[in-house]
């Protein structure tokens, strides 16, 4: 990633999907982020209870593993807003501009298929969970598709990011794999 400071953001310039999509995402970031907190607390008063209290924890660490895998989803689109997921640039810095272009549109179409996919499927388990009120084997029996509800969320605005980088990369807002032309 030569070059590449770690706070480089998706531009948005003055379109407005693209700005929407980025205040989306940015809100996407705070509540993952949110949910990481919220099962570091939880973790602290599971600690608390069981080895202080000398109690029992029910709910705890079932709750923790749900944030921290809705965290992990729904954070998604605001690393790819930030540029965070790993990148490996020696074949687009080796390409003329033209191609490297040509690269991005072919690599995030495929992105937002695959992606799309993941959607799909995310939202089919998380609507089978609902109908089927499915609830979690544990003593605490959570309703599953609470949880499940992230897939389809954080698929569904990862796809959206995707789409907007791709539409940055047509209307020459971005440059394809944030590398200028040389």
């Amino acid at each position: 990633m030569a070059g590449h400071s770690a706070a480089v953001m998706a531009p948005a310039g003055n379109n407005p999907l693209l700005r929407a999509v980025a205040a989306i995402s940015t809100l996407a970031g705070w509540c993952s982020a949110a949910m990481i907190v919220a099962a570091v607390a939880i973790t602290c008063e599971m600690i608390f209870v069981r080895f202080v209290l000398n109690g029992s924890t029910i709910w705890q660490t079932e709750a923790v593993v749900y944030l921290v895998v809705a965290a992990t989803l729904i954070g998604l689109p605001y690393v790819q807003r930030l540029r965070g997921h790993v990148n490996v640039d020696l074949i687009p810095i080796s390409l003329p501009r033209r191609a490297r272009k040509l690269l991005a549109i072919v690599t995030l179409t495929v992105s937002c298929a695959i992606v799309a996919l993941m959607f799909w499927y995310g939202f089919d388990y998380w609507l089978y969970a609902w109908e089927k009120g499915w609830r979690s084997d544990t003593i605490w029996g959570v309703r599953l598709w609470i949880p499940y509800l992230a897939l389809p969320v954080g698929f569904g605005l990862y796809l959206l990011q995707l789409i907007a980088d791709l539409v940055a990369v047509v209307l020459n807002i971005d440059h394809p794999f944030d590398l200028e032309d040389s």
